[in-house]
């Protein structure tokens, strides 16, 4: 209480300091009073500290002190015992799955996906379904501290529109796949859907188009060539599945006497603007085709844990200063978009798997999860952390409670101890879709009845 009564102490002093010298400049919001992660390229920390944020973008970051004597601000989110840090990036998801969440459970991804999801989507996707499956989606991102999501599924330009209203930032892939699906019949369809959705949006503020072929094991040659011609035609994003099971590699093996990574880079896929999920499977030699094209990696290790798919080498993805970032996958095969677990579950899986407790500290699974995550995309001139130009896309996550204390170090805490329900406001773009945990920007009683409508159907199907 005594150091709180004196930020406020010398707020006011730093106020009347600025009266007497001149008028303030106006911002939109500042976000005042706590622990400030920056996660620049110094990872400097102010504590207590302030954000201003002016319209869409970040003006300054610094004490509160300074920030009380230059701007003047139109609200105010006080962040007393909270750490406030950029908002963490998912860098795959499948949003609308989160409908088959416990669907199907215990199984391994080929069954999973052949038995239950392709049967399950086959009878249910819809645009109505998309729609649905991504608010509830969007709703539990804005609730537990996530900004910016990689998404690939289908009806793409619904799952956009959506993603726009709940006021979040996504790098959303029309899906290309080789057998009919929901939205098209062949591949030839699918890439004139992309096409299409590239050109929608191209120019949204929020939602940055891309095409995903879904893997090379269920799409040719000529598609996958295809697909990233695409990208690199209207300089979007690609993103795709790679090596996430040992029958994948098994496939690419007895098809193409190669690896998944190395025959990609074979028919010319490779581009500086695509993220691959998974990359559990990989070789020395494919970490290094993907360092040479400069390939975003997202590691997905809750999804890759239940569904025993394997280790991705996490250290050597590292060690080779791969771009290497965190998804929860879809919520069928997690089963949550927690952030949050996907941070503690990659430290605590690398330190396992190594046999080494030093691997993965908190701070490199923080930056995972944010400036890493930027640089994945292909977006950290914009997003994943906190500094004057960016977009103001941030959270605070809230100490105060008995799990969170005592605190010695914020970052430990936010990777170790916190949980998605732990954010109290979220903030993307300059806009508060999330204020002292009530969402904004969504109806959430709305959202959960449509969603609890929706799975009645969905149960229906595949009974």
């Amino acid at each position: 209480m005594r150091a709180q009564f004196a930020v406020v102490v010398a707020l006011v002093a730093a106020t009347v300091v600025a009266s007497a010298q001149g008028a303030r400049r106006a911002v939109s919001l500042v976000v005042i009073g706590g622990t400030v992660l920056t996660q620049n390229d110094t990872r400097q920390v102010f504590s207590p500290g302030a954000v201003a944020i002016n319209g869409t973008d970040i003006v300054e970051v610094g004490t509160p002190q300074a920030i009380a004597a230059r701007y003047s601000a139109a609200r105010t989110i006080d962040a007393r015992d909270q750490v406030v840090l950029p908002g963490l990036i998912n860098t795959h998801t499948h949003a609308p799955m989160v409908m088959f969440r416990g669907l199907a459970d215990d199984l391994a991804l080929m069954d999973w996906l052949q038995k239950y999801i392709f049967p399950a989507e086959a009878k249910t996707v819809s645009p109505d379904f998309v729609r649905t499956g991504t608010s509830l989606a969007a709703l539990e991102m804005i609730e537990s501290g996530t900004t910016t999501y990689t998404d690939m599924y289908y009806f793409e330009e619904e799952i956009a529109k959506a993603t726009r209203a709940a006021g979040l930032r996504g790098v959303l892939g029309q899906t290309v796949i080789q057998f009919p699906v929901a939205d098209a019949r062949t591949p030839v369809e699918g890439l004139a859907r992309a096409e299409a959705f590239i050109k929608a949006f191209r120019n949204d503020p929020l939602i940055v188009p891309a095409v995903a072929p879904h893997a090379m094991y269920t799409l040719d040659a000529a598609t996958l060539k295809a697909s990233a011609d695409l990208g690199r035609k209207y300089d979007v994003p690609v993103i795709i599945h790679l090596a996430e099971t040992e029958d994948e590699v098994k496939t690419a093996r007895d098809d193409h006497q190669n690896t998944p990574a190395g025959y990609l880079e074979s028919i010319g896929f490779w581009g500086p603007k695509t993220v691959a999920a998974h990359g559990v499977w990989v070789t020395d030699e494919d970490i290094a085709i993907l360092k040479r094209h400069n390939v975003g990696i997202s590691h997905n290790p809750e999804s890759n844990m239940k569904l025993a798919s394997g280790t991705a080498p996490v250290l050597k993805y590292l060690a080779a200063g791969v771009n290497l970032s965190l998804g929860t996958d879809g919520a069928a095969s997690n089963n949550d978009l927690d952030m949050f677990e996907a941070m503690r579950q990659a430290s605590f899986l690398a330190k396992l798997g190594s046999g080494d407790p030093t691997a993965v500290p908190a701070q490199v699974a923080l930056d995972m999860a944010t400036i890493a995550g930027a640089k994945a995309l292909a977006m950290d001139t914009l997003i994943g952390s906190l500094e004057a130009g960016k977009r103001a896309d941030l959270i605070t996550v809230s100490m105060s409670s008995a799990r969170q204390t005592p605190m010695y170090d914020p970052v430990s805490h936010l990777v170790y101890v916190t949980r998605g329900d732990d954010v109290r406001n979220t903030i993307v773009n300059g806009k508060v879709l999330m204020r002292d945990r009530k969402v904004t920007t969504l109806n959430e009683a709305e959202v959960l009845a449509q969603a609890r409508a929706l799975a009645q159907k969905v149960r229906a199907a595949v009974q």
